[in-house]
């Protein structure tokens, strides 16, 4: 077995607000190859998250294999939704979630990031935000798709370009994206769909700019349906599972843990060589095109 040795690395993880998500999962993989985690929370649970820290409601999903507890060397507030406080809209700074805040624009973060540790090796964009997702496309108004597509992937390009040169030579990012962005799924809307197919066209995009700009790779994972917490706002994310269950090639739910690990790879020297690519994880279920479970098939 080739180990993940990611001892004296640093890595961004900006998406992490609970221990659900991929990201608390990717964070989890790469503590446990010995990495330094610098985590970015959305501004209005940051107080949340880490008040949950401090009073040990996550101390169980926190344990890593050799029985420690995971830890974050900083955990900032962020909202990659606006690079610059000029971006912040006066309802919003003025919101209680975010008046206790300063400095969580995507550049005020990248420069707290290098005044706090000069340099970083790894960058883990997981996030993403429609707030009508729960609209058809066809019901979805312009400023919510632009929403979606502000948070969701423009979030990605501005926050490469400002970790960019703290990246060292050969560092590694990687993005989370869905089939929804080549497939139909009804019921993902609100311009999130669109918003995953920006993406990742973005993330070959870059890995050109990127590698050749800094010597940086970027991937993304198309990962399967997870329960998290923020996947509940879809509103139908248990029928998404059991779609996947009874229709993947493999019949077993996905656990965050494996995209945690190929999460580890993908960032690690082992994968060198790979850069441009959506790689799935997701049971094999994008590449099927029939549904197994149809009535039509049960149909005599």
């Amino acid at each position: 077995m080739l180990p993940i040795d990611l001892k004296g690395k640093k890595a961004f993880i900006a998406g992490v607000g609970d221990d659900q998500g991929y990201g608390f999962a990717i964070a989890k993989a790469l503590a446990n190859a010995g990495a330094t985690l610098i985590i970015g929370t959305w501004t209005p649970i940051f107080k949340i998250f880490t008040q949950s820290l401090a009073n040990g409601k996550f101390d169980a999903s926190l344990k890593l294999s050799n029985g420690s507890l995971m830890e974050f060397a900083k955990v900032y507030p962020l909202d990659a939704s606006f690079d610059t406080p000029e971006d912040v809209p006066q309802e919003i700074a003025s919101n209680k979630r975010y008046q206790a805040h300063s400095g969580y624009t995507t550049t005020e973060v990248a420069q707290k990031m290098k005044e706090d540790f000069g340099t970083i090796d790894y960058f883990v964009h997981s996030l993403a935000n429609g707030p009508e997702v729960k609209k058809p496309l066809l019901e979805t108004s312009r400023s919510g798709y632009l929403a979606a597509m502000s948070a969701s992937a423009y979030s990605f390009i501005a926050l490469l370009q400002q970790l960019g040169p703290l990246l060292s030579k050969e560092g590694s990012c990687i993005s989370l994206t869905y089939i929804a962005s080549e497939r139909a799924v009804p019921g993902y809307g609100g311009g999130m769909s669109s918003a995953k197919a920006a993406l990742e066209s973005d993330v070959r995009t870059l890995a050109w700019e990127a590698g050749r700009k800094w010597g940086v790779r970027v991937n993304a994972i198309s990962a399967g349906p997870l329960g998290s917490r923020a996947a509940r706002a879809i509103g139908f994310i248990d029928q998404m599972i059991e779609y996947s269950y009874h229709n993947a090639p493999l019949q077993k739910e996905l656990s965050a843990t494996e995209i945690g690990s190929l999460a580890a790879f993908l960032l690690s020297p082992l994968a060198g060589a790979m850069t441009g690519n959506t790689v799935y994880a997701d049971n094999g279920l994008h590449s099927m095109g029939l549904a197994v479970d149809s009535p039509t098939l049960q149909s005599k």
